[in-house]
């Protein structure tokens, strides 16, 4: 198993349309979910750097953040991505015509940005069968391309009791978790979701 270091990751740009969007120049992952899923702190964690802004104001990012990382898996190789983190869904007190400019933008990035190879569905593991999540993950599963992948990774996974960790796990065949608090191991771990996101966006098994 190949080890994998973050070398750097940095702020690139925040974009409110796709023509403020960065020009495309590596593979891209966004992440996606409901207000307050924990989308900041994921990214985060697994950047090893806290860049991404996270708060306990539901809706308060309502940009697309672009973040360029560059990640080293042996002596002589390193990866350069970039994560987007989207505005969340489904919370926000806002009005319905901001709430409809964000799901008209958002649909256009995934749908149109080919530099998006993976996108991650981000699920509170203590609410996992909302209707708001299955809908969003319907919709993205209808426009998926082949070159893509879409994962769900299940957040606030340390929150849940003993039993429904191991109910939940089973019910959704070793999903990716996230978890702040220490995790049983056979659980998996940030390291599984940093794995799976070389894996998905560079085709390269680590």
């Amino acid at each position: 198993m190949k080890p994998i270091k973050v070398i750097e990751s940095s702020f690139l740009k925040s974009a409110y349309n796709l023509a403020q969007c960065p020009p495309a120049c590596a593979p891209e992952v966004a992440f996606v979910g409901r207000s307050n899923v924990g989308k900041s702190t994921l990214m985060n964690t697994i950047l090893e750097r806290k860049i991404a802004k996270s708060s306990a104001t539901p809706g308060k990012t309502q940009a697309a953040n672009f973040f360029r990382t560059q990640w080293q898996i042996s002596s002589t190789e390193t990866l350069d991505f970039i994560c987007i983190d989207l505005p969340g869904f489904g919370y926000a007190k806002v009005s319905k015509e901001l709430k409809q400019q964000w799901a008209t933008f958002l649909s256009d990035l995934l749908i149109q940005r080919s530099s998006i190879k993976l996108i991650l569905h981000l699920i509170d593991a203590r609410h996992p069968h909302l209707s708001l999540d299955t809908e969003v993950r319907g919709f993205l599963e209808s426009f998926l391309r082949p070159d893509q992948t879409l994962r769900c990774v299940y957040t606030k996974f340390d929150k849940l009791s003993k039993n429904a960790q191991h109910a939940l796990y089973q019910q959704q065949n070793a999903p990716l978790v996230s978890a702040q608090g220490a995790l049983n191991s056979r659980f998996g771990s940030s390291f599984e979701v940093q794995k799976t996101i070389l894996e998905a966006l560079f085709d390269t098994r680590i």
